[in-house]
């Protein structure tokens, strides 16, 4: 072969080293949202075949116990596939270094990634080439150790919120149980520091499941609890108390809304699922019924709970707050696969995979 070609292969190699380990970086180290193309290929291929294992459970429960590996697993997956990536590109650096045919290439790349020294040389940069080889795998994997805890950590913080909600909105968490309570037991008065609580939670959701997006399918410890079903809870109750409770107006629950809404336009903006950008009532419908609406409230007057006599305005009112989150709240209840709950999961669309990649690109409306 001429001196051209051995160039172009080192030129691969070297491209194929880069990448990888700039997916590695955008998984664990960049703290910020960065997309990864191999990710989205591991994880997309994880999903099928998890779908396919489903297709033989009949109950939700079956369902949640199969999925609750999904997130762990496609993690995992990841370090060996960097491996692999690593493995092939450094082989094709020794092979246009004149180290060995491919064989040996493969077997001395290896050898030195997983550091088992069985394969050396006397040549001064392909020894340089296998320290910076051993170096990246032992990089990689302080790297997953280092991850796992903050992970674990952001998992614990969501988790916590989730189930002191069951507490006071009920078990799946709705409006009704939620408002009733707090009218019973603390008065509605003490709401606004309970919607303040949730909007650093949202602030938190949103920056760790952007920037830990594995954090996203990771399943609460109890099958019927969901952080997505928690937070359409938070955010249903949040737009009732404004638009149609008979108290004085508490500006923390509009922008525990607004932190809400926020938070999951961006995890919806990161897996680049459609949605409406700056949706507007009665321009873009919501999926809650004005019957439904209304008879929630009549449950609600019946519990004691001050309405505002205004149903029409209300309901009006209502609308426009849930048309900033009603879309991205379903379609995150999709994507997870969350438990039954009314007004958010009992609504999602059915799941649909794309083509190769998880998830389709975003197109403006």
């Amino acid at each position: 072969m001429d001196i051209p070609v051995h160039i172009l292969v080192f030129i691969i190699g070297l491209a194929l080293v880069i990448m990888t380990i700039f997916s590695a970086l955008s998984t664990f180290v960049l703290p910020r949202a960065a997309r990864s193309q191999l990710n989205r290929v591991i994880f997309g291929s994880m999903r099928r075949m998890f779908e396919f294992f489903l297709r033989f459970t009949r109950t939700y429960e079956q369902r949640d116990a199969i999925m609750a590996y999904y997130s762990p697993v496609s993690l995992i997956m990841l370090v060996p596939a960097w491996y692999v990536l690593i493995m092939f590109g450094y082989a094709m650096m020794y092979w246009s270094l004149g180290v060995g045919d491919a064989f040996v290439d493969f077997r001395f790349s290896g050898s030195s990634l997983l550091t088992l020294g069985f394969a050396s040389s006397e040549n001064l940069f392909v020894n340089i080439l296998v320290f910076s080889e051993a170096l990246i795998g032992l990089i990689l994997v302080a790297l997953l150790m280092a991850y796992l805890p903050t992970m674990y950590a952001a998992f614990s913080r969501r988790e916590q919120a989730v189930n002191m909600l069951e507490v006071r909105a009920g078990n799946p968490p709705n409006p009704f149980d939620m408002l009733s309570r707090f009218h019973r037991i603390h008065g509605l008065d003490k709401l606004g520091e309970y919607w303040k609580t949730w909007e650093v939670w949202f602030a938190d959701v949103e920056e760790s499941h952007t920037t830990l997006p594995a954090l996203v399918f990771f399943r609460s410890p109890k099958p019927d609890n969901s952080w997505i079903i928690a937070a359409g809870a938070v955010l249903d109750t949040a737009s009732i108390t404004l638009s149609s409770i008979d108290i004085p107006n508490e500006m923390s629950a509009a922008l525990c809304i607004r932190a809400g809404f926020l938070a999951l336009h961006s995890i919806t903006d990161y897996f680049d699922i459609p949605h409406p950008d700056n949706p507007h009532y009665p321009e873009t419908p919501i999926s809650i019924k004005r019957e439904e609406f209304d008879d929630l409230l009549s449950k609600l007057s019946d519990a004691g709970v001050p309405i505002k006599p205004d149903r029409e305005q209300a309901w009006k009112d209502f609308a426009g707050w849930r048309v900033n989150y009603d879309r991205v709240l379903l379609v995150l209840c999709t994507l997870v696969m969350a438990p039954p709950a009314p007004w958010s999961s009992d609504l999602a669309p059915k799941f649909k995979m794309p083509p190769l990649l998880v998830f389709k690109k975003k197109h403006k409306h």
